[in-house]
């Protein structure tokens, strides 16, 4: 049996913590043995994780990459603490919305020589959260392999920095084709590691989930949207709250529209809807441990997003067979087959508040595309055999 350490922040309720659980819940536990290290042991998630996954101790300097800095200073690890403020320091006049990535890249840039290294050798380290600086510096382990989630092509990175940490990995693993091409233009040289594995889905836990009781918020006379994601600025829930108020402009007022999820934008969005005087049409739900049985009684599940990696929200719709509607983020055509299962719609706030006008007044349509979900299988717990082929490529010791 070979050893695997898997490494990721958390378990809070979020789509890479979702196709987390998919994974570990279908891996193979009788070919390997499996390390989960967590940098903060925290999540709701927490309790789901599967019985043959050792769960490693806490360290508590890794739990600082996102703790406030004065706490890190109230907690006397001074070096953390300076380190953190050279990377806030050295982004803070950069006005770009998506700079926050660039800051926890430096974050760990500074931070690396004072975070303590895995001591244990490991036939196998996943990496499975951007950045991916823990496993390539301070782990040992014969083959490496880093996840990405996202859409290279809308964040900034410090490209130069980044390939000296990608260098450490034997593979890169890629949720989708679309977001393989976006990392590539910014990364060519990494060509060769590349492999795509989608996010591993679990069909039948979510349609056991979907149908347990739960405090249903939605008023059936409504029409009730639905988006479940982080209140971030690339989930747009911002350009979702504009659309409504256009919605509402037009006398479509039975239209509510529900968010569950947490975030940094919490409180700007709920002075935006104030502003926008949707108190009680645009609801923040908060973060909710099992967003199944909201996702199967609403009545259009939403992706409003600036950009995605491939939406783990949009494949678990897909599974409860409800209509959609996502914009045109880069990626989106690689989850959405437009008008089949599901739609697409430009990435303003004005085509976003037609085409859910549309929708509404179009019960058939919405029919033809929960039918057609209803009648695929996403069952994908074969896209691990891709990943057990490169744990396998390299000749490991047995443990």
């Amino acid at each position: 049996m070979k050893n695997v350490l898997i490494t990721s922040f958390d378990m809070e309720v979020g789509g890479v913590e979702r196709s987390l659980l998919g994974m570990l819940n279908n891996f193979d536990h009788q070919q390997f043995d499996l390390e989960l290290f967590l940098y903060s042991q925290s999540g709701d998630f927490l309790d789901l994780l599967p019985p043959q996954v050792k769960l490693l101790d806490e360290v508590k300097e890794y739990k600082t990459v996102r703790l406030p800095i004065k706490q890190i200073f109230k907690l006397q690890m001074w070096a953390l603490g300076f380190a953190r403020l050279m990377a806030k320091v050295s982004t803070l006049f950069n006005k770009n919305k998506e700079s926050g990535y660039l800051q926890t890249q430096l974050i760990w840039k500074y931070c690396l020589p004072f975070l303590p290294s895995r001591k244990k050798q490991y036939d196998i380290a996943i990496s499975y959260l951007w950045p991916h600086h823990y496993v390539a510096k301070k782990v040992q382990a014969n083959v490496k392999i880093a996840w990405i989630h996202t859409d290279y092509s809308a964040i900034e990175t410090d490209i130069e920095s980044d390939l000296l940490i990608w260098r450490d990995y034997d593979h890169i693993v890629s949720i989708s084709d679309d977001c393989s091409t976006a990392f590539l233009k910014k990364y060519p040289s990494l060509q060769n590691k590349l492999i795509v594995i989608e996010n591993i889905t679990a069909p039948d836990f979510i349609k056991e989930m979907s149908i347990v009781k739960f405090d249903n918020v939605f008023i059936q006379k409504n029409f009730n949207l639905l988006t479940v994601g982080r209140l971030c600025h690339p989930k747009a829930i911002d350009n979702a709250i504009k659309a409504l108020h256009l919605i509402h402009q037009k006398g479509f007022k039975d239209i509510k529209w529900y968010v569950i999820g947490d975030g940094p934008d919490k409180i700007f969005l709920e002075e935006l809807i104030k502003k926008q005087e949707l108190t009680d049409s645009f609801i923040l739900l908060g973060k909710i441990n099992n967003p199944y049985p909201y996702i199967k009684q609403c009545d259009l599940y939403l992706q409003p997003s600036r950009y995605e990696g491939k939406s783990v929200a949009v494949t678990e719709a897909k599974i409860l067979a409800k209509p959609i509607l996502v914009t045109n983020y880069p990626t989106a055509m690689s989850q959405i087959n437009h008008s089949l299962d599901g739609m697409i719609c430009e990435n303003s706030i004005e085509d976003i508040a037609e085409a859910i006008i549309n929708l509404y007044k179009n019960a058939k349509q919405r029919e033809l595309l929960s039918d057609y979900c209803s009648t695929q299988n996403y069952n994908n717990a074969e896209e691990l055999t891709k990943l057990y082929k490169i744990m396998n490529s390299t000749n490991l010791i047995d443990v």
